[in-house]
């Protein structure tokens, strides 16, 4: 299998050809080929992002709704297909790919879509003007999103549709450990209506795409969940060597902790405790240490 990046409306692989083994952590093997993307790339990818800004700016509120409520309906009706691709990209266990991650991106594009609704139908009624004239205001042009592997289908649509909703357009940066997933998520999105146009996928080493996309100096926006530490560099490089005036949102790792009093099941804490340590192997933001 070779997967690749998603660049001005079609599937390409890297300018300069370099690939990098995809394996399926669970077992080690290797089942495919992924874009070793470079700065190159990530030009490109802008470049198309920002000539393809108004295709999806120009919509109407009404009309990103019902796309995106098409999305959250695809998402529901391939939930095997997609749990499936998850446990290969990143070992997770079937189980938990269908009861968190999918229905939670299943979940988030509805919650946008009602909240576009509501959203055109104040805009209607307090500014007096057309909805997508008011949305043009809200949108700040092309933003990248940087995404991990432990949620990789939640949080990587979640990050684009969060940036698609207000018109912006998207450069997407999965992690690369999960590529197979970013890919038929992208697909399901194209399906659903978004303007094949307005998101570009890319792939490849998250220092070298990643610092790319923080340091254009033409970047709208940024958009990354991830460590702390990265997060401080991504805002010290995008100021410094990017566009200091870029947004810049992180949601980045935290630390949790568990109460237990004595009106507790012990083998249910014990149960519960072992399950928020260990699942994702402890890398998630809402781990217990």
């Amino acid at each position: 299998m070779f997967i690749q990046n998603y660049i001005n409306g079609a599937f390409v692989a890297p300018i300069e050809g370099n690939t990098i083994d995809n394996y399926n952590p669970s077992n080690g093997e290797v089942y495919g080929q992924i874009p070793n993307s470079s700065k190159e790339d990530v030009a490109k990818a802008y470049e198309a992002a920002a000539s393809a800004f108004p295709s999806w700016s120009n919509t109407t509120l009404e009309e990103r709704s019902k796309i995106l409520s098409r999305i959250a309906q695809l998402i529901s009706e391939k939930l095997p297909e997609l749990a499936a691709a998850e446990a290969k990209d990143n070992g997770k266990p079937l189980q938990l790919a269908k009861a968190i991650d999918i229905p939670r991106a299943s979940a988030n594009f509805q919650f946008f879509a009602s909240a576009i609704t509501q959203f055109a139908s104040e805009a209607h009624e307090s500014v007096g003007m057309n909805a997508m004239n008011f949305t043009l205001r809200q949108s700040i042009g092309v933003v990248g999103c940087i995404s991990p592997w432990n949620f990789p289908l939640a949080i990587f649509t979640g990050q684009i549709i969060a940036a698609l909703s207000v018109g912006n357009a998207v450069l997407a940066k999965p992690a690369d450990l999960t590529p197979i997933i970013a890919i038929k998520a992208v697909e399901l999105m194209f399906e659903a209506g978004v303007p094949r146009s307005s998101l570009q996928l890319l792939i490849g080493n998250g220092p070298v795409v990643g610092d790319a996309l923080i340091t254009n100096k033409s970047i709208d926006g940024i958009c990354f969940t991830g460590s702390t530490t990265v997060s401080q560099l991504i805002n010290k490089n995008s100021a410094d060597k990017g566009n200091p005036k870029a947004s810049i949102i992180a949601e980045t790792g935290g630390i949790n902790a568990m109460i237990v009093d004595s009106t507790a099941l012990p083998e249910q804490a014990v149960k519960d405790i072992i399950a928020s340590s260990f699942q994702s192997a402890g890398q998630r933001c809402s781990a217990l240490r």
